[in-house]
């Protein structure tokens, strides 16, 4: 769900301004916010872009505990706010019958693996100084493909009865060729045509450190470096990498802290069977 938190009105210092936060304070959740146009952010200590219009985003990581705190810098005054994140449950999914090489690589594949991460983590690192688009809108997120919700973000999914790393994504189950559209403006900053996990993978940096991946598709229909719209199609609905049927796995992350896309958009307002 969305909620708008007026956070903090700074009126000693400050001529009257006001902190606005857009998001829930809670693990897996993106934060978007603004401040007045000359105003510096600071989250935990660490510097945040600010847009000329004052808009910054910042985004709180599935095991994170205990509190987060905003500075807010004009010239010399300086005003704090902190915030307790809220713990979210999380629930278990159990997956059998996978080929054994997709839970225990083999060393060939493992090194094939570790140099498709090293993309992934060079898109992640993507440092855009601007907006791609409008990130602050009622509208700013759109569900990349419409169908059945077979996978949810956080949930610990255990493979062949060994226990994996979080899912980081929300799976989307449709029939192979579903077309799957950009959540959001931005430009095409990775595409791979068959990486050993995720298959063809098409990944968009909207700027600002926030970054969007789509996996497992059947087609790509976007060239690396290309500006999309949002809406505008992305590829197709595959079960290429590992998948055990035709779905879409989608990923939202700032930088390399992962984001739990539902919380970005309405709930979804069609469904159809996967096969």
């Amino acid at each position: 769900m969305k909620h708008w938190l007026v956070a903090l009105s700074m009126v000693c210092a400050f001529d009257v301004q006001a902190l606005e936060l857009k998001g829930e304070m809670a693990q897996g959740s993106l934060i978007r916010g603004q401040v007045a146009q000359t105003d510096q952010v600071f989250l935990n200590g660490k510097k945040l872009n600010v847009s000329p219009q004052g808009n910054f985003i910042f985004g709180i990581s599935r095991d994170y505990s205990g509190k987060v705190t905003l500075k807010i810098q004009n010239g010399e005054n300086i005003k704090e706010q902190t915030y307790p994140v809220a713990a979210r449950d999380w629930d278990i999914q159990r997956i059998e019958g996978l080929p054994a090489n997709k839970v225990t690589p083999n060393d060939k594949e493992l090194k094939r693996i570790r140099a498709e991460n090293k993309l992934i983590k060079a898109a992640r690192d993507r440092d855009t100084a601007e907006i791609l688009g409008d990130l602050f809108g009622e509208n700013a997120f759109v569900w990349p493909a419409q169908g059945r919700i077979s996978g949810i973000f956080g949930s610990q999914r255990i493979l062949n009865g060994e226990p994996r790393s979080p899912h980081k994504g929300v799976d989307v189950a449709a029939p192979t060729g579903t077309p799957v559209v950009a959540t959001a403006d931005g430009m095409v900053s990775l595409t791979h045509q068959d990486m050993f996990y995720m298959g063809k993978t098409v990944m968009i940096d909207h700027g600002f450190g926030l970054s969007s991946i789509y996996i497992h598709l059947d087609s790509i229909a976007v060239e690396q470096g290309q500006k999309v719209a949002q809406g505008e199609e992305l590829g197709t609905i595959g079960m290429t990498g590992r998948a055990t049927g035709p779905h879409l796995h989608w990923g939202m992350s700032w930088y390399h802290v992962a984001i739990d896309p539902a919380t970005l958009v309405p709930p979804m307002t069609a469904q159809v069977t996967s096969q």
